[in-house]
């Protein structure tokens, strides 16, 4: 390996380690044990650095990807279309700062860690901080349901986004030992 490769992978564990170190104390702070991520080997995700806007939702919220992953998306969402299949964005990018909120709003909820580490990942362990996944819904469909398994956008999803590069992440009985999502789509370089 030459020196300027070095220099790029020593950067990218110091990196690494500085979010890892961050997700440690931020998730300790919320009663998540480091021994529980360890057992279900999550992987650790960075948040996104370029984004761009490549839907606006329902209640306005501006949805963003990573530019490769929203080309994908588009191309994706126009061949649906023509299939006469509407995909839509429930959710997308999600940041480590937002994730936190998420966990703090479902613990004042009154719901315990393990209840939602079954359906929401730790700070710093969500595919939504890579700016690749999306949560898909689609017209007459209740949003982040398991029903939506049961739609003609899931069934079209299941034959042609890998075309597209995006693969469902959770499926039933998911190494990660997260909830099945048939919403749940990461967009992975074909």
């Amino acid at each position: 390996m030459n020196s300027a490769r070095r220099a790029v992978s020593a950067a990218r564990g110091r990196k690494s380690s500085v979010l890892l170190a961050r997700a440690n104390a931020v998730n300790a702070k919320l009663g998540i044990d480091a021994s529980v991520i360890r057992k279900r080997k999550l992987p650790l995700y960075a948040d996104a650095q370029s984004l761009v806007v490549v839907e606006i939702g329902k209640r306005r919220r501006r949805h963003r990807l990573t530019p490769p992953a929203a080309r994908a998306w588009k191309r994706m969402k126009a061949a649906a279309h023509k299939d006469g299949i509407g995909l839509a964005i429930v959710s997308a990018y999600r940041g480590f700062d937002r994730q936190v909120a998420i966990i703090r709003r479902k613990i004042a909820e009154g719901q315990g860690i393990r209840r939602i580490l079954a359906y929401s990942a730790p700070p710093g362990y969500s595919e939504h901080h890579t700016g690749c996944a999306v949560d898909i819904g689609t017209e007459g469909c209740d949003e982040l349901e398991e029903i939506f398994e049961l739609s003609a956008a899931f069934a079209w999803l299941r034959k042609h986004a890998s075309k597209y590069g995006y693969f469902m992440s959770y499926p039933r009985g998911n190494k990660y030992g997260y909830r099945y999502e048939p919403w749940h789509w990461m967009y992975r370089k074909r």
